[in-house]
């Protein structure tokens, strides 16, 4: 298709028109057509800054991923706390979009990641975390924070303890009161994850952590952007 002489339209306002559409009506909802509607061009105009769709897509998630929050390196060499707020930020990254989580399966920015991997494996190596570990630390902790946060993505937003809503207190009564009896809501049900992985790496490893279960506190530098 022949590419207008003229650029109508900026990267930046097209991903994040993208974005908008994905926000309020999903992904189904996103085509190049739909898409120049909201930016009141031709659809070709879409053509100067994207091949097709998917590079659209590609954009768009690399736009949610960019708005991860990089936490400050604690001065006491507590790693692990800093990969829980890490893994946190991430969180409230994917699920500021839920919508648009399952993009992040099929279009994840690995460049961006691989940025961030780099400035994490370095910090374990002067935390004195034996580097046969970082492999598992990293890729871990990336399986397990993405699939934990796409999973919640699928539900709706709740700050409520979690309990298990299906289950009939006559047929499930054992599950009815676990949920009855837990205190976490989602979020914290999260960290609790993300602080169990890391302990078990830490007994395994044989890698001293400091006080794993203090609350973190990590004051922030910025997004994931300006280590790109």
């Amino acid at each position: 298709m022949a590419r207008p002489s003229t650029i109508l339209i900026s990267r930046k306002a097209t991903v994040e028109a993208a974005i908008a559409i994905i926000d309020t009506e999903g992904v189904e909802a996103l085509s190049l057509p739909r898409l120049a509607r909201e930016l009141n061009v031709k659809a070709p105009s879409l053509y100067h800054h994207f091949a097709d769709k998917n590079a659209i897509l590609e954009a768009v998630s690399r736009a949610i991923v960019a708005k991860t929050v990089y936490p400050r390196k604690p001065a006491s060499g507590d790693w692990a706390e800093w990969f829980t707020q890490l893994s946190l930020n991430f969180r409230t990254a994917v699920l500021r979009h839920r919508r648009a989580a399952p993009v992040l399966l099929q279009h994840m920015p690995h460049d961006l990641l691989t940025d961030l991997f780099e400035s994490a494996a370095a910090y374990l190596g002067e935390c004195g975390v034996p580097v046969e570990l970082h492999v598992q630390i990293l890729d871990g902790l990336e399986k397990l924070t993405l699939g934990a946060a796409l999973a919640e993505a699928m539900r709706p937003p709740s700050r409520a303890r979690v309990q298990f809503e299906h289950a009939d207190p006559e047929r499930h009564p054992v599950l009815t009161a676990a949920g009855r009896a837990n205190q976490l809501n989602p979020r914290q049900i999260f960290e609790q994850l993300v602080r169990s992985y890391l302990l078990g790496v830490k007994h395994f490893g044989s890698i001293g952590v400091t006080n794993p279960a203090t609350p973190s506190d990590h004051r922030a530098t910025g997004p994931l952007d300006a280590i790109a």
